[in-house]
């Protein structure tokens, strides 16, 4: 099947460390929305993943929600996949009848993990509850008092509770505090303003290192001697160039070396990296990732878009769209201090502007908004069908970089 989008949202365990990924699924030929068969979407997800993408691109190496329609469960089509990475979600409108029962209890047996999605308690749920180790819940469509009788019928401690939908910092501890352990939803991704506390010196050097390098001014030369008087920067872009995605015969082993082969646009992406790693300490790992992620996926629908744009401006917009949350800080105040162009500070800030479309399609792909997807790549005189391959360019390009950082 030609053009199928496919995301991935992350969930988070009470340290905000990565569990895992569910993955999200669209047919490019469907018009707008996903109205398309389950059975269809979900065997061309795994189609997709599983076989054309490779579920280490998407996944990381970690485990993968992937929801499945009950005809899928009953023909026990789950048990074609590896149970160490695969988690079953079964849908909110499955029937719990015999043969469905009989199929979720025998992939239970063979070791795959069960999840009920968008869960509410029904008596007729007990036999699947029985073998469910995770219960979804809906964190925003389901109100809390709602959640807590739920709770009290789920009696058996193992159940392990999954909050869905976490957008806030609030909703977060709040799902802790009632007994949730993992957490699906881009509270990351928004800052924790705390009103008065300033930007420290340091910050402001590692974000204005950022935004020179990425600007169209900053010579070879300096890149170079940036890079040379700093061992620990020196280190992980030898890491990142001498690692398996390179697949090089012979290693790197100066800077100067590193110039020619990845050459000087790579190299300041790398170190825009390397300068967000080290601003985000004490963040989830997953912002980092996000942000570069966004940067590189910037860069690329750039590159493809028919309008001209600079590719560093776009490389920066993306990665400087998490910002706020890195830091804690409103975003009108961080980008006030920095030398970055009038476009992308009006985009960030205001939402406004020729770049303005470019962040929304990110943020829009992201969360599996496919219909807003749909409009903004035609607004923006992009080729749909290249879309999907630039995000999972973007993703294995990141998750290379930042692991060496």
């Amino acid at each position: 099947m030609e053009n199928v989008y496919v995301a991935r949202q992350p969930i988070f365990d009470k340290k905000k460390k990565i569990f895992a990924y569910e993955l999200l699924f669209r047919d490019g030929t469907a018009n707008y929305v996903p109205d398309i068969d389950g059975d269809v979407a979900t065997t061309s997800l795994l189609a997709n993943t599983f076989f054309t993408i490779g579920i280490d691109t998407l996944a990381g190496g970690r485990k993968a929600f992937i929801n499945f329609t009950q005809n899928l469960l009953e023909k026990r089509v789950p048990l074609l996949l590896p149970k160490a990475t695969t988690v079953i979600e079964i849908l909110e409108d499955v029937k719990p009848e015999t043969a469905l029962i009989d199929a979720c209890a025998q992939m239970a047996a063979d070791g795959y993990t069960i999840a009920l999605d968008d869960f509410e308690y029904l008596p007729e749920l007990e036999p699947l509850i029985a073998i469910a180790d995770i219960i979804k819940f809906d964190f925003r469509l389901t109100p809390k008092a709602a959640i807590d009788d739920y709770l009290k019928q789920l009696s058996r401690n193992s159940l392990c509770l999954l909050a869905e939908k976490v957008e806030t910092h609030d909703e977060f501890e709040a799902a802790q505090k009632m007994g949730f352990e993992l957490f699906q939803g881009y509270f990351f991704c928004k800052p924790e303003i705390i009103q008065g506390r300033e930007i420290q010196g340091s910050q402001l050097t590692l974000m204005r290192i950022m935004a020179q390098i990425n600007s169209d001014t900053f010579c070879c030369d300096e890149l170079e001697r940036l890079i040379a008087r700093d061992m620990g920067l020196s280190y992980k872009l030898f890491k990142y160039l001498n690692s398996a995605f390179f697949a090089r015969a012979c290693k790197v082993t100066s800077v100067k070396q590193a110039l020619v082969y990845l050459g000087e646009k790579e190299i300041r992406r790398f170190v825009s990296l390397v300068a967000m790693s080290r601003l985000a300490e004490g963040k989830p790992d997953e912002l980092i990732l996000a942000a570069c992620i966004r940067g590189k996926f910037c860069e690329l629908l750039g590159a493809d878009a028919q309008e001209q744009t600079s590719p560093s401006e776009m490389f920066t917009l993306g990665m400087f769209s998490l910002i706020d949350a890195v830091i804690d800080q409103p975003m009108d105040k961080i980008l006030g201090e920095l030398p970055l162009s009038s476009q992308i500070k009006h985009a960030l800030v205001n939402a406004k502007g020729r770049l303005a479309g470019y962040i929304e399609l990110v943020r829009s792909y992201e969360t599996g908004q496919w219909d807003r997807v749909s409009r903004l790549s035609q607004a923006l005189k992009l080729d749909g069908n290249t879309i999907p391959a630039l995000y999972l360019q973007a993703c294995q390009w990141s998750d290379i970089a930042a692991k060496a950082s």
